[in-house]
């Protein structure tokens, strides 16, 4: 299956049998950069359903590293039990890393974090925003899946309004403060203070 849009393309999609279920993965590809997302999908659902999302950001020191410093890797395992306790939902895994400034930036955004400063400092000092991602690929993942209504588990605001602006209708929002670490408390709290993430007090304490 092969769709495209003029900045997208839906490239295929094949069985992904996981330690929490049989999802199915699907490809998608940006076209003037070539940077490929992936979506993960279970059950089915109907048109005006709404369907339990996860927009998550690629992080391979918490994902596939099994990082305690940050709660990514955490989220992505509580989402997809949470899409499988549900009996459907999605995954849109987008390869963005670092919040947008790459892996080898994260990294050395990490050694300024070693010497004292917080996330968002780090990534100053660097000579980048706070935050550089970008969601416009997320509206034509859902239309490719055939999804018009989403209950979003993020506990970032800033996405919900992104998002909303791309005209992609958010029912509601699930909280998904889940993965506290004595190594990510401090993490977790700039998030909070500094980017308006809503996480609860009690378990940063």
């Amino acid at each position: 299956m092969t769709e495209t849009s003029s900045k997208f393309e839906y490239v295929s999609n094949a069985k992904l049998p996981t330690r929490f279920g049989e999802f199915r993965i699907h490809g998608f590809v940006e076209t003037d950069s070539q940077q490929e997302h992936v979506a993960l999908s279970y059950g089915d659902w109907t048109p005006n359903e709404t369907v339990p999302i996860r927009v998550h950001s690629e992080c391979l020191t918490g994902d596939a590293l099994f990082s305690t410093r940050c709660d990514c890797g955490f989220q992505l395992e509580k989402a997809l039990q949470n899409i499988v306790d549900s009996g459907k939902g999605i995954i849109l895994y987008l390869r963005q890393e670092g919040r947008g400034i790459g892996l080898l930036n994260k990294v050395k955004a990490y050694q300024l974090q070693d010497q004292g400063m917080d996330t968002v400092e780090a990534n100053e000092h660097l000579g980048f925003d706070a935050d550089l991602r970008n969601y416009d690929i997320c509206k034509y993942m859902l239309e490719a899946l055939n999804i018009s209504n989403i209950s979003l588990m993020t506990n970032n605001p800033k996405k919900v309004a992104a998002l909303t602006e791309l005209g992609i209708n958010i029912v509601e929002r699930k909280p998904i403060d889940h993965g506290v670490t004595k190594d990510n408390k401090g993490y977790l709290k700039t998030k909070t203070e500094k980017l308006g993430h809503h996480f609860s007090a009690d378990k940063l304490k």
